[in-house]
C-alpha cells in the first residue's frame, strides 16, 4: 500500500467575525496516500475549501496540525499547487504558452528555451497546442481551466489541491475535463486532492471519498471507491447511494 503524504490530525479552523470566533471545521483527521486522488466531499459551506486552504499554507489551524511528507505544513511551497474554481487566474497580458512557461522560469529557474519547450509540452498534454499564442481573453471557460491544470502539472507539486475547478462549467465539457483529468494524472504520477459538493464528481474522480458534515465541518466518514474512473456504472450508482447515506447520517 502507498505511503501517508498529507495526515491531518484533530484540525480545528477559525475566522474571526464581527459576532467572534466562527468555527468552519472541527476535528478533522484524515490522510492522503502518495499518488492518490482523493476527494473532499459535503454540503456548501461544511468547510471544503477551507480545508484546501489550511493544506496549501493559506490558513493555519487553531488547533492540530499538518504534515506534508513528515513536515509540519506552515505556509504555501511549490510541494503543492492549487487551482480555483475561477477563470481569471491566469496572466491577461500572457499566452497560453507564456502563462504555462512564466512559473517554471521564476519557481524552478529555467531559461527562457526550457521554460517554453517544457510549457509546450504539458499545453499539448491538455489538446491546446493550437491555442499556444491565444491570450486568456481569447479562451472559453472550459480552455482557461485546461491552461491552469497544465500551468499546475507542469510545475511537478507533490500535491495538486483543487477547489471545485469545474464547477462553473456546462456539462459536457465538465465531463471532458474530468476525463482529462483523470488521463493527466495517470501519466503525471502526481497527488490529488480534489474539493465538490457533486456526489457524481466525487465517485468519478476519487480513489477514497471523505464525506463532512453540516458546518462545522466533521469528519462523517471515509468510503473506499471502488467505481473510481467510472469503470463501472452498477458500481458507480452504488458508491453514490453510500456517499449520500453517509451525509444524511
Amino acid at each position: 500500500m502507498a505511503q501517508d503524504l498529507l495526515r491531518m490530525r484533530d484540525v480545528a479552523l477559525t475566522y474571526e467575525t464581527p459576532r467572534g470566533a466562527f468555527t468552519a471545521v472541527d476535528g478533522v483527521s484524515f490522510s492522503v496516500r502518495e499518488e492518490e486522488r482523493f476527494v473532499l466531499f459535503g454540503p456548501s459551506g461544511c468547510g471544503k475549501s477551507t480545508l484546501l486552504q489550511a493544506m496549501a499554507g493559506f490558513l493555519q489551524p487553531a488547533r492540530g496540525s499538518i504534515e506534508l511528507a513528515g513536515r509540519p505544513v506552515r505556509g504555501p511551497g511549490p510541494d503543492r499547487v492549487v487551482v480555483f474554481q475561477e477563470f481569471d487566474q491566469l496572466l491577461p497580458w500572457r499566452t497560453v504558452l507564456g502563462n504555462v512557461a512564466y512559473p517554471l522560469r521564476v519557481a524552478r529557474g529555467m531559461t527562457e528555451p526550457q521554460a517554453r519547450a517544457e510549457a509546450l509540452r504539458f499545453v499539448r498534454l491538455v489538446g491546446l497546442e493550437d491555442f499556444a499564442n491565444t491570450h486568456p481573453h481569447q479562451l472559453s471557460g472550459g480552455m482557461k481551466q485546461r491552461v491552469a491544470i497544465a500551468r499546475s502539472l507542469a510545475l511537478s507539486p507533490r500535491m495538486l489541491l483543487m477547489d471545485e475547478p469545474f464547477a462553473s462549467l456546462d456539462g459536457i465539457t465538465r465531463h471532458r475535463l474530468q476525463e482529462d483529468l483523470l488521463a493527466l494524472l495517470q501519466s503525471a504520477r502526481t497527488t490529488l486532492l480534489f474539493v465538490t459538493h457533486s456526489v457524481e464528481e466525487a465517485v468519478l474522480l476519487g480513489d477514497r471519498i471523505l464525506v463532512l458534515t453540516s458546518s462545522p465541518g466533521k469528519v462523517r466518514g471515509v468510503i473506499e471507491n471502488s467505481a473510481s474512473g467510472g469503470r463501472d456504472s452498477a458500481s458507480a450508482a452504488q458508491v453514490q447511494r453510500a456517499v449520500q447515506e453517509l451525509l444524511a447520517g
